[in-house]
């Protein structure tokens, strides 16, 4: 009988999980920016009501699958450092910023090249060589020195779940799964989002797709013979760490990060193929590059300070309802609408700032249904 090895399945786990995150990029144009975008300057909350739904999804899923003893989250890196505000705020406005220079996320990006933009393989090659620069690299002890990660005594109190717990009694579960509808609250009663059942599902299957990675890596870590981190996914580090496997410096091509990276380009190019969107792009502007470059290194660095990215930690890291997760993914909201005032609008540096944090309160509090 054939057996797969332990980093061939976890490769498979990473791909296929990952294929309905790229799929989901170019089908229902699932994308931080462009839906940050959508509801700044378009007036449609379709693509930002989205990630509630998906990150509901992804908490009631992943707390099922922990409550039954199935998904072990508390060996994720999330919950394994205590949380640090200030790199979660630094780190996601940093990403955030670099995100709206380079047009795209990591997982943006990636999903570009699915469709064909050559410009888009360098902002993913510049971001990962920026996270491993600040992450093992020469920027290694400047960061550690600013931003010190410490482990946590007790990961489970790390999670907002786990806090709710400790301070009144409420079993985990229970806690999670109420979190978990008044995050999809938003999405529900939102009638013209509703009404869009294709977006609908595919948020659905988003949510799915990152409890299944946490479900699928933990099974393996299990009962495997080799040392699997528990993981789901992100793709700041990732995007350095295939590159470094395709070189052959960082041992054997295979992993879950591989998997993931490889899966999501797969899916947007299937994605891209099905809407017919399929073709060849390249940037003819040297100084549109240049600010995409430098985007680039924000994100890497700014990823590698929060520890995970739009996808890693709002999403990923609030399935497991990290307290980084939605400190994280605000400030990146804020980075973005900073950078998108500045390069649309050409806004004074302090306008941007605050123009940027009354745009974002009004696409929170705005009336639902009103596009």
């Amino acid at each position: 009988m054939f057996a797969l090895s332990d980093t061939v399945a976890v490769t498979l786990v990473g791909f296929a999980t990952g294929a309905i995150l790229g799929l989901a990029a170019r089908i229902p144009r699932f994308c931080t920016l462009g839906a940050i975008e959508d509801a700044l300057y378009g007036g449609n909350r379709d693509r930002i009501m989205m990630w509630p739904m998906a990150i509901g999804i992804a908490v009631a899923a992943t707390a099922i699958f922990a409550a039954l003893g199935w998904a072990r989250i508390e060996d994720s890196a999330y919950l394994r450092f205590e949380f640090s505000l200030t790199a979660s705020i630094v780190g996601g406005l940093m990403f955030g910023v670099g995100m709206a220079l380079a047009g795209n996320c990591g997982f943006g990006a990636l999903a570009r090249v699915g469709g064909g933009d050559i410009r888009s393989v360098l902002i993913v090659l510049v971001i990962g060589i920026a996270a491993y620069l600040a992450a093992v690299g020469p920027l290694s002890e400047l960061r550690t020195a600013l931003f010190p990660r410490v482990e946590a005594e007790n990961p489970g109190a790390v999670s907002i779940a786990g806090f709710i717990a400790e301070h009144t009694g409420i079993p985990m579960l229970y806690a999670a799964l109420a979190l978990a509808v008044l995050l999809i609250a938003p999405a529900l009663t939102d009638p013209h989002f509703i009404g869009n059942r294709s977006t609908v599902i595919w948020s659905v299957l988003i949510g799915l797709s990152c409890s299944a990675a946490w479900l699928g890596t933990s099974y393996i870590a299990q009962t495997g013979f080799d040392h699997v981190p528990v993981e789901s996914h992100s793709f700041t580090m990732p995007l350095g760490e295939i590159v470094l496997q395709a070189m052959g410096v960082g041992g054997p091509l295979g992993g879950f990060s591989v998997g993931s990276v490889t899966g999501v380009l797969c899916g947007a190019l299937l994605g891209a193929r099905i809407r017919h969107q399929f073709h060849w792009e390249a940037c003819d502007d040297a100084g549109e590059l240049r600010r995409q470059i430098f985007g680039a290194i924000l994100m890497g660095f700014g990823g590698v300070i929060a520890l995970g990215c739009s996808v890693g930690q709002g999403i990923s890291a609030f399935s497991v309802l990290a307290w980084s997760a939605p400190i994280t993914i605000v400030s990146i909201g804020i980075g973005a609408v900073i950078g998108l005032r500045y390069l649309i609008e050409g806004q004074r540096p302090l306008d941007v700032v605050v123009g940027s944090l009354n745009s974002l309160s009004r696409m929170v509090t705005r009336r639902p249904g009103s596009h």
